[in-house]
Formats: structure tokens, C-alpha cells, sequence
């Protein structure tokens, strides 16, 4: 008797990733320059990695980014409603972590850390706290 197995593929979480921080780069309207900065990578990496079938690897560091990134255009979808949802990264805030600053340029400068701390931020808003 001939036994069957099912073979299950492991997911491409790289591609997944990758293919959903373009999409959100897009929604979101960043640069070139922008989407490769939040995901820290060079801009010619980001052209080579948004495209499907991208074969290089991703550090831990930009694998934390985008999911951080993920989670958080999520919020923002789920607390705001269009167009606010798409512009808020752009708009100055006076929020705790931006002093001012577009969220954008804040996550730029700080880091995966900051990144981090506006995913937070945004759940909290979201939570109600």
C-alpha cells in the first residue's frame, strides 16, 4: 500500500513582507528614498526587493522593521478613518515621540527602535489608553 503524504511549503514570510511594505509604501505615498530608509536599505536594494522573487536575505533588524511597519499601518487603518489613515505618517504631530516632527522623519531617524515606539503609541490610541 502506497502511503500519501501531503507536503506542506513553508510560507515565503520574506516575500510576504516585502510584497506588503510596497503595497503600504504606496498607500502611504513615500519616496523611493523614504520606503528604503524606514526599511533600511540602500534605494537600489528597495527597487531590487519590491519587485517579486527577490532573492537576497533581510537582517533581522529589516525583518523587525516591516513587521513593526505592518502592525502599524494596520492600526492606523483600524483607528483613522481615509484619508487621515494614509497621511498620518506625513503630518507633523505633536505627539510624544515626534517633538513635532512628521512620524515619517521620526521612525527615519530613530530607528527601528522609535519604529517600535510609534507601533505602541498608535496600539495605545487604538486600546484607549
Amino acid at each position: 500500500m502506497e502511503s500519501l503524504t501531503l507536503e506542506r511549503t513553508k510560507p515565503d514570510r520574506k516575500g510576504i513582507a516585502l510584497k506588503a511594505y510596497a503595497r503600504i509604501a504606496d498607500s502611504w505615498k513615500l519616496t523611493l528614498r523614504e520606503a528604503a530608509l524606514l526599511a533600511d536599505m540602500s534605494e537600489s536594494t528597495w527597487k531590487r526587493a519590491k519587485k517579486p522573487g527577490f532573492v537576497g536575505d533581510l537582517t533581522q533588524d529589516q525583518t523587525l522593521r516591516l513587521s513593526a511597519l505592518i502592525g502599524l499601518y494596520k492600526s492606523l487603518e483600524l483607528y483613522f478613518n481615509e484619508p487621515v489613515s494614509r497621511e498620518w505618517i506625513k503630518i507633523p504631530n505633536q505627539g510624544p515621540e515626534f517633538d513635532g516632527r512628521r512620524p515619517i522623519d521620526a521612525m527615519i531617524a530613530g530607528g527601528l527602535p522609535i519604529i517600535l515606539r510609534v507601533r505602541g503609541y498608535l496600539d495605545a490610541l487604538r486600546g484607549g489608553v
